[in-house]
């Protein structure tokens, strides 16, 4: 076993979601369930909230609730019922400009008191909503690049000490220590200042999520937190180590970045009770449906009607990866499980977990799998499934939480004010950036 880690294991729950739904007794019940909800997150010192976003209805219906509310206005609601957890928006480089996501993110950082985290995504679907066809993923993540690099460096420009309060109460402005980047690139010219005062945490926690080739050189190059589906240890081991290198050759120090996975958990009483859950579970798969969202997970263009359920895939059916534009790295997973031999049957069980880590187990099951992960050093945040799923709360909050404080896995407090304190990520670097201690 590798040596005990000084940091602990970080924790993310999905946001909840706060919008009206047409059958609630009034448009404010949405609202105070995810209200009631972040706060017993918080409660259990979940270190952050994490918003996933698509910006599609998907017709299929495979999606669920993804991009059903926007994550940076849903997280700044969130943010006054709260006072530590982290808040985490995904927002997609593809279809919005730096300046305005930069002003957006600071104006969040400042109503959360310094939580305020981007997930970097290049989106893989919803082109049809900004009138352009979809660019392919190279294109997409070299445009992220870009992207992420403005941002910064309009966070970064700006004095620290560019606003000061007055006696009133208001603020009063320097406009001299507000500073222009004066950026042209490839995909963008910015001339700055951004006209936000400096960050409470300098900058919001880079987050980001990409599988395929230039995904993970993005990543390596400009995250602080990574977001990976890795479904088996050997391939976690083995995208962590590709990650650390690069990051390396980019110059990146301290650690950085962090691995995120997904951790779908399937959490029961005993190992009866678990054999029970999952059987229902699968009992409950339409397996039409699940056709579908199979092949989208094989990237969307193939035809799995009429096939039988029993029978593995016929290897000419799997696409060429390096030919998909939409979640290769998705699509590199499910091909893997193809070649393996899986019938389909098995194939659309896996595609309900859409590719993201998932054991089913008692809490002590589930705490032993996340601690071979962070043990290796191949596990740095985790994100759990179960608080809002009446099934699984209980389960979660009385069973899994209190197995991983008692093996020391995870904070049993929160370290500081802000989000980058209580991830411990190492200190930001530049003289004009505000402290993240």
């Amino acid at each position: 076993m590798a040596l005990p880690r000084p940091r602990r294991l970080k924790t993310l729950v999905g946001a909840p979601t706060l919008v009206a739904a047409a059958n609630d007794a009034d448009p404010g019940h949405g609202l105070r369930r995810a209200v009631a909800l972040a706060r017993k997150a918080e409660a259990e010192r979940i270190t952050g909230l994490f918003t996933a976003d698509l910006l599609q209805i998907d017709p299929a219906g495979l999606a669920g609730t993804a991009g059903v509310q926007e994550p940076l206005i849903a997280l700044a609601a969130l943010s006054q019922a709260t006072s530590r957890i982290g808040l985490v928006a995904t927002v997609s480089t593809t279809f919005h400009h730096p300046f305005n996501l930069a002003r957006q993110l600071a104006t969040l950082d400042h109503v959360s008191g310094g939580r305020a985290a981007w997930n970097a995504v290049t989106s893989s679907v919803g082109e049809e909503n900004f009138g352009d066809s979809l660019p392919d993923p190279e294109s997409r993540y070299d445009r992220a690049a870009e992207f992420i690099a403005v941002v910064n460096a309009l966070f970064d420009a700006n004095a620290r000490d560019a606003v000061a309060r007055k006696a009133s109460g208001a603020i009063a402005v320097d406009p001299s220590k507000f500073h222009r980047i004066d950026h042209r690139g490839r995909h963008f010219t910015v001339a700055g200042p951004l006209n936000v005062p400096p960050l409470p945490q300098g900058r919001p926690v880079q987050f980001q999520a990409g599988q395929s080739e230039a995904g993970v050189s993005v990543g390596a190059a400009h995250a602080e937190v990574v977001y990976t589906s890795q479904p088996s240890f050997e391939g976690a081991v083995a995208f962590t180590a590709e990650l650390r290198r690069r990051a390396a050759a980019s110059g990146r120090g301290l650690g950085l970045p962090f691995v995120i996975n997904s951790f779908h958990g399937l959490i029961g009483e005993s190992e009866a009770d678990v054999g029970r859950r999952l059987a229902e579970k699968h009992a409950r798969i339409d397996y039409d449906q699940g056709r579908l969202k199979l092949a989208d997970m094989l990237g969307g263009e193939i035809d799995l009607s009429g096939l039988p359920l029993d029978a593995p895939l016929p290897a000419s059916l799997l696409p060429e990866v390096t030919r998909i534009n939409r979640r290769r790295g998705r699509a590199e997973i499910f091909r893997r499980y193809a070649e393996q031999g899986l019938p389909l049957r098995r194939l659309i069980i896996e595609a309900q977990e859409t590719g993201h880590w998932s054991v089913a187990g008692t809490p002590e099951q589930l705490a032993d799998a996340l601690e071979e992960r962070y043990r290796a050093g191949i596990l740095d945040v985790v994100t759990l499934h179960g608080l809002g799923n009446p099934d699984q709360e209980d389960l979660l909050i009385n069973g899994l939480m209190p197995e991983l404080r008692r093996r020391g896995l995870i904070d049993i407090d929160y370290l500081g004010e802000d989000f980058r304190s209580n991830l411990e990520l190492p200190p930001l670097a530049g003289a004009d950036l505000i402290s993240a201690a």
